[in-house]
């Protein structure tokens, strides 16, 4: 079952998907809408969290409380992530994601490097507990 949140950060609130597993992940990956914003902790295994935009709204226009509640969201769901200090987490539209046949369930790759984006998490929230 895929997850769902309101970030309460910004109002109205930002609505936020997260796969449980990577097999969520992967329907996430196929399933996702072209105003999908994916998350991930970078170079470990984490959750992929989907941040929907409003319509007319740009992924430079995401607020930054938004972002980091959606970075918090995506750190708070990796095993190794969860534990770690300083952790880069890349987000990039749901369109600029690649699937090939070769990838492992819920792997994903990029059409364009240059479209993804990353921001820093110093430390844990502990509203994410």
């Amino acid at each position: 079952m895929v997850f769902y949140f309101e970030s309460n950060v910004v109002s109205p609130p930002t609505l936020l998907f997260m796969g449980f597993d990577k097999n969520e992940n992967e329907d996430l990956i196929k399933w996702g809408w072209p105003e999908d914003v994916w998350f991930h902790v970078d170079k470990v295994s984490s959750a992929h969290v989907y941040l929907r935009l409003r319509p007319g709204q740009m992924i430079d226009d995401i607020p930054s409380a938004v972002l980091e509640d959606a970075a918090q969201l995506v750190k708070a769901n990796s095993i190794m992530g969860n534990k770690m200090n300083d952790v880069d987490v890349v987000y990039t539209m749901w369109s600029n994601l690649k699937k090939t046949p070769g990838m492992e369930v819920g792997q994903v790759g990029f059409h364009k490097e240059k479209e993804v984006r990353k921001i820093r998490v110093a430390k844990k929230d502990q509203r994410n507990s």
